[in-house]
């Protein structure tokens, strides 16, 4: 195993965790300046306000997209780690 295939799968194994989180952490975002925004509007400072549906909000996605999680996290073991293990 050379230099370049490390390299080359850890970039992948990267990019894949990005692609992963990218849903979750662009609902946080979301979530958090919507709640945030309000909050400075109604000039209300609870702090579960903020948790709360951030949470809430982030399990759905996460619970919307496990299939796709699961099935890019599946195709990048058999494609690519289980290949280097196994030494072909």
């Amino acid at each position: 195993m050379t230099e370049g295939v490390i390299f080359d799968t850890l970039r992948q194994a990267l990019w894949i965790a990005v692609m992963i989180s990218a849903p979750l952490l662009a609902v946080a975002l979301i979530a958090g300046v919507t709640v945030g925004l309000f909050q400075a509007l109604t000039s209300v400072q609870e702090m579960t306000l903020t948790f709360v549906p951030k949470v809430g909000a982030m399990l759905v996605v996460f619970w919307v997209s496990m299939s796709f999680m699961t099935s890019t996290l599946i195709s990048f073991f058999t494609d690519r780690i289980i290949p280097l293990i196994a030494g072909s």
